[in-house]
């Protein structure tokens, strides 16, 4: 046999190049609903997600949120306060997962919302899939999972290697948190990109995109109506949203002002249709090549 020969075809399998990992089947999470949340860094990915964890809770929904980024503040809003990380717990035991309890890496914050903060290697020393996977193995090993209608996954950055794709292997939805503007939009056709090669081996699937932090959503909805994509709900650039981060609360937890009854009742909208989004018709978009975006959205 030559050395050609020994070497995997592996183009279209996971996108080009790349090698495909399967899930560890005792590892899958079963019962609940469960989706990704994506985006560019600094979209406001986290807001999103506790926004839409809590408007989960409010629709009576059991709910659980797991932070995916090293800086781990994606729960704050729903705690209050910023919470270890799991990758962290793990060292001060050695890694000697049984000796853990669920109140060591599990809080519970608004309305029942139960918070892990996975964290992450430091910079440029492992991978941040290692520390999703140790995340689910500690929740399945205390049956955390097993009464959960939700699951939601809030991932770090526009990252898409492999490690920061693992919630891709546990998701039933990848929802895509973007802006009105070029950037924003050419890290989210990266993203379908992504989540399509992950959808030829896992059952996780888009539901769509949300525009965050936008006056207007002209730019979303042409890129959307061009590629077959779905934007799930509009939440404007208002103040509101800012304060709550400010208040270390959701937009739930505070005071019932015109603008953030409006955002709630947004979220809520989101919520209901994320839900639904998983027994409806899959949605396949064709990502577009650069040029093609480039031109699609106005630059000469």
């Amino acid at each position: 046999m030559s050395p050609r020969d020994e070497i995997p075809d592996l183009k279209g399998l996971d996108g080009e190049g790349s090698l495909q990992v399967h899930l560890d089947p005792s590892q899958k999470i079963e019962g609940a609903k469960v989706f990704s949340v994506y985006g560019k860094g600094g979209i406001g990915k986290s807001t999103t997600s506790s926004n839409l964890s809590a408007a989960f809770s409010m629709l009576g929904k059991r709910v659980l949120q797991i932070g995916c980024d090293p800086k781990h503040d994606s729960t704050f809003t729903l705690t209050g306060k910023l919470q270890p990380t799991v990758i962290d717990i793990l060292k001060e035991v050695d890694f000697h997962a049984e000796e853990l309890r669920p109140e060591d890496f599990v809080t519970v914050g608004f309305n029942g919302v139960m918070c892990v903060e996975a964290g992450g290697p430091p910079a440029g020393t492992g991978c941040g899939g290692y520390v999703v996977g140790q995340t689910v193995k500690l929740l399945k090993q205390h049956h955390l999972l097993e009464d959960t209608d939700v699951v939601i996954f809030d991932v770090l950055g526009d990252v898409v290697c492999g490690g920061f794709a693992a919630p891709l292997q546990h998701a039933d939805r990848a929802v895509i948190v973007t802006a009105n503007d070029f950037d924003s939009i050419y890290a989210m056709n990266r993203i379908i990109a992504a989540v399509q090669a992950k959808s030829s081996n896992y059952k996780v699937r888009l539901a769509g995109c949300v525009a965050n932090r936008s006056k207007d959503t002209d730019e979303i909805d042409r890129y959307c109506n061009k590629v077959g994509f779905n934007r799930l709900a509009h939440m404007p650039d208002i103040d509101a949203i800012r304060r709550s981060r400010l208040k270390k609360k959701t937009l739930f937890a505070m005071d019932d002002d015109q603008d953030i009854v409006m955002a709630r009742a947004e979220y809520i909208r989101l919520a209901e249709a994320l839900w639904r989004s998983v027994s409806e018709p899959e949605m396949f978009p064709e990502p577009l090549p650069d040029r093609e975006i480039f031109e699609l959205l106005g630059f000469d």
